[in-house]
């Protein structure tokens, strides 16, 4: 059961296409809404993890993550200092 309350605003332009939309698709405002909320929040949240590429650049990809790592004196210190959380030895 939902019970979690999502409130805007828009303009009865706005509103008039979403619900002309939610129509074609038999479906109320606020499911279609929702599902389309959902869609979008998906796909940005997938942006963030996924990424395409073509067969040259896989193979450099694949190249890139096969390789030693460069040196970098940052993390190397960054990764030196103790936790303040761990135990005293």
């Amino acid at each position: 059961m939902r019970d979690a309350a999502i409130n805007l605003r828009a303009l009865p332009e706005q509103r008039d296409l979403i619900d002309q939309a939610a129509r074609l698709l038999g479906k109320n405002r606020s499911d279609f809404m929702l599902e389309s909320a959902c869609a979008r929040a998906q796909a940005v949240l997938l942006d963030q993890v996924f990424f395409k590429l073509d067969e040259a650049g896989f193979r450099e990809f694949n190249a890139l993550l096969d390789s030693p790592p460069t040196p970098n004196p940052g993390l190397d210190r960054l990764l030196a200092v103790k936790a303040p959380w761990s135990a005293s030895e």
